[in-house]
């Protein structure tokens, strides 16, 4: 699981053009363009019910009935906001899900150590936390070695300390893996604490775009960090107070 080389910054992971989705008469999506660099960690925000988790389910390939063109350059994996591990499958045995050949306990082994679980992998998913077994959804998604990681509010469910902790797992991951991301998040503090840039859905499309270039560790407390979050707050039509 070697990072990416610098170079591959330079080409597209991802790209999507018109992507759209109905449910019956109501249109969620109305015609979406996206394209995310290889390396890159690109937050969607929006209003509940914007379409989020239904424009990240069509770029993963789950959703069959949208319209459009999305193009994956490379491999992907998701984390869901549940976990979604199989009760009856020990914490090795789900993150290995589906993979084969000889190598592959080696590499379970290397993704349990990298989300501090290398003692975990004999347990049943019921004696972990619910922060230990979103870190073993995050393991099934890592020994994957995706290019394009899609996260599906996968802090949502978490206490506070918890979520902080993730979200500064998931900096060094992308750090030492060179993987870029879509992370679909409602915490406008969460986008500008991880990604390079934020876009906001809104009526069915990309509404707007922020690039965030707070560098590798933005501190909470940053005064750039305040003022994007403002702005954002501002634009979700949330009172900043």
């Amino acid at each position: 699981m070697a990072a990416r080389a610098a170079g591959d910054l330079t080409r597209p992971v991802l790209t999507a053009r018109a992507v759209a989705r109905a449910f019956g008469s109501t249109v969620v999506l109305a015609g979406v363009d996206l394209v995310i660099a290889a390396g890159e960690t690109v937050a969607l925000l929006g209003g509940s019910g914007s379409g989020k988790s239904t424009l990240l389910r069509i770029l993963a390939g789950l959703d069959d009935e949208a319209t459009g063109e999305h193009v994956l350059h490379g491999t992907a994996a998701v984390v869901f906001q549940e976990h979604r591990l199989l009760p009856w499958k020990r914490v090795a045995g789900n993150v290995a899900l589906g993979l084969t050949g000889t190598g592959v306990p080696a590499r379970v082994d290397r993704a349990l150590a990298e989300v501090g679980l290398a003692d975990r992998g004999r347990a049943w998913p019921a004696e972990l936390s619910g922060g230990q077994a979103q870190r073993v959804a995050v393991a099934r998604a890592l020994v994957r070695e995706p290019d394009l990681l899609l996260l599906d509010e996968p802090f949502g469910a978490l206490d506070a300390l918890t979520r902080l902790r993730m979200q500064g797992l998931l900096r060094r991951l992308r750090a030492e893996h060179g993987f870029a991301a879509l992370l679909v998040t409602h915490d406008v503090e969460e986008a500008l604490l991880l990604a390079d840039r934020v876009l906001l859905l809104d009526g069915g499309v990309i509404a707007e775009e922020v690039p965030v270039g707070l560098g590798p560790a933005p501190r909470p407390d940053d005064p750039a960090l305040g003022a994007l979050r403002r702005r954002l707050l501002d634009r979700l039509g949330v009172p900043t107070g």
